[in-house]
């Protein structure tokens, strides 16, 4: 008997997908395995393996976020609007509940990010950052309907969830309005799929790749407009309205209440009204502490053209309740002349390291004892941020079967300089002669959460060499750090990649494979940057299937990639009217 299309789609994707039957006829409880529909005539099939150092000729210009603005979702070739019948038929299809009975659902890691259960990396999807309205409903439902069960199909594991503080508690303190999420989540667990929730506690709008603008809640930008030292500031005023400043973090300024009271409720309030899908759909929490939901400083904000790649930013500890800690801390040092004002000789957002005095190699104000001081206040400000934030959350969200995760930035720009003056400004205090990224994971390690990093994507020779690039080696570093901290490590992708040379990278990067280890520590999650019309074009989609099926076998794995590749492109075939459907209501 003939398969038809959704049930070639679910044996494809090893686990059924069901559809509804309007003729009275009941449906076949036998599932044809996968093997049996993948087996293909591989016996003479030979596989060969392409050096690393080979790059491919249809390798797009080195990536960078200067050109990211400038590259729009749609320039992919358009694919023809008239959908097949059995497209059409897709678009009535209801999403079905995939869970089994039994299934052990909780992502369970070991330390050091092996996972107990099963080898490989599994591969999560961003959703777009307006996927729920500012009318809280569901925005594209059809699109997302389509686009999830082709992800499911694909053998994604889940999907990352945008829960945006500026959205749910818009209008007053501690009304929240869970509307579009609690459907978003509902279509999600029909899908089977898991969530990663990132509880975004900064404005949408202003920074790489953001495509809408969501700003934080009114109540909370009257707040700031009545007081703006609520705002980070850098040393000439100028006000950041990305997230509110750390120096205020346990100061009640909002009717009553802390900002890391407001967060914890906030949490809180999530658990409460989604406890039924806590450690079944969602799977992890990814907490919010800065700029881009990243715990950093907003030292290179795009927005307005303050700063453009590769500047080295600004320091941002101007607010006067940054200044009175920075004040505090000088006099107790027995320094007191040191606290009246972070550095002023360190240059403009989109200067270089040598054009400045603070940040210059030789004799620069970074590597002295006053330098020393000051970097250490702001970076572990920064850290103890992250402290504050990460105890209210392991507390809101103890007992509930989720991991709890931290984003930090990947700042490669000028990393092969003795300054790393990007890093600095945004309050990673890395240097040539100290491990910025050791303290962080320490502290992640201390509340048990994950070290969620970017730029795994990246090579350092796409990158601009004359600032001194060096993602592969940045990620390196982090790698160590995670690894002497005994923390796990997820990654993303910085900015959308769609090649096969950007899949490689990520494959060998979530391997963990240093200097040759042999170890079977992988890291724990990768999620890929994002679900768009771009994604679902035909040659994109097809790579993209068989980087999903590489990441979840795993580094151990003994098979032929271009079996693998094969077995893709015959998913990619029977799939097509989907993914049809699902790119045309993307751009709808």
């Amino acid at each position: 008997m003939a398969l038809n299309l959704a049930h070639q789609i679910g044996t494809l994707a090893g686990s059924q997908i069901p559809t509804e039957f309007t003729t009275g006829e009941q449906s076949s409880s036998a599932t044809a395995s996968a093997s049996a529909v993948l087996k293909a005539p591989a016996a003479n099939l030979r596989c060969s393996t392409l050096p690393e150092t080979v790059t491919p000729p249809m390798l797009t210009p080195p990536l960078s976020p200067r050109s990211a603005g400038n590259r729009s979702p749609f320039t992919s070739p358009m694919l023809r609007p008239d959908l097949s019948a059995a497209c059409q038929a897709y678009a009535t299809l209801e999403p079905l509940d995939t869970e089994e009975k039994g299934e052990t659902v909780a992502v369970a890691w070991k330390e050091g990010g092996r996972k107990k259960e099963k080898k490989g990396v599994p591969v999560y999807v961003m959703m777009p950052l307006d996927s729920v309205t500012s009318g809280n409903t569901v925005n594209r439902k059809k699109a997302m309907n389509a686009s999830l069960l082709a992800l499911k199909s694909a053998g994604v594991e889940g999907i990352m969830i945008d829960v945006w503080w500026g959205l749910v508690e818009r209008e007053a303190p501690g009304a929240y309005n869970w509307g579009g999420y609690a459907e978003l989540l509902e279509i999600a667990k029909k899908h089977g799929l898991k969530v990663q929730a990132v509880m975004s506690f900064h404005q949408c709008g202003g920074n790489v790749g953001d495509s809408c603008t969501i700003p934080l809640p009114e109540w909370v930008r009257e707040e700031i407009d009545k007081d703006p030292d609520l705002a980070y500031t850098d040393q000439w005023g100028r006000r950041n309205y990305e997230y509110v400043s750390l120096g205020c973090d346990t100061i009640p300024v909002f009717k009553g209440r802390t900002p890391v009271q407001c967060y914890a409720d906030f949490m809180r309030a999530f658990r409460d009204n989604f406890k039924h899908l806590l450690g079944d759909t969602i799977v992890e929490i990814q907490v919010g502490m800065g700029p881009a939901g990243e715990l950093r400083y907003p030292s290179y904000p795009e927005e307005n053209g303050t700063w453009k790649f590769p500047g080295i930013g600004a320091f941002q500890c101007y607010d006067k309740y940054m200044l009175s800690s920075l004040k505090a801390a000088a006099e107790a040092v027995g320094k007191p002349e040191w606290g009246s004002t972070g550095p002023t000789d360190a240059g403009h957002y989109n200067n270089w390291p040598e054009d400045t005095p603070f940040f210059k190699k030789e004799g620069g104000g970074w590597n002295s004892p006053y330098g020393e001081f000051f970097l250490s206040w702001y970076s572990q400000m920064l850290i103890e941020h992250g402290e504050r934030i990460l105890s209210s959350a392991t507390s809101v969200f103890e007992g509930a079967g989720v991991k709890i995760s931290v984003k930090v930035a990947g700042i490669h720009w000028h990393y092969g300089t003795r300054s790393h003056a990007p890093e600095l400004t945004a309050g990673y205090y890395n240097t040539r002669f100290r491990d910025g990224y050791l303290p962080i994971a320490q502290m992640l390690a201390r509340h048990g959460a994950v070290f969620n990093f970017t730029c795994i994507e990246m090579r350092d020779h796409e990158q601009p060499q004359d600032a001194l690039c060096a993602p592969e080696k940045l990620v390196r570093q982090v790698a160590l750090a995670t690894g002497a901290a005994k923390v796990p490590l997820a990654g993303e992708n910085a900015l959308p990649r769609y090649d096969e040379y950007a899949h490689e990278q990520i494959l060998q990067a979530s391997s963990l494979n240093i200097d040759g280890s042999s170890d079977d520590r992988e890291m724990c999650a990768f999620t890929y940057l994002r679900m768009n019309p771009s994604l679902f074009q035909p040659d994109n989609w097809s790579r993209f299937v068989a980087f999903v099926k590489k990441m979840n076998e795993g580094k151990d794995a003994h098979r032929c990639w271009e079996q693998v590749e094969r077995e893709a492109e015959h998913f990619v075939h029977v799939t097509q009217p989907l993914i049809q459907e699902a790119a045309v209501a993307l751009m709808h």
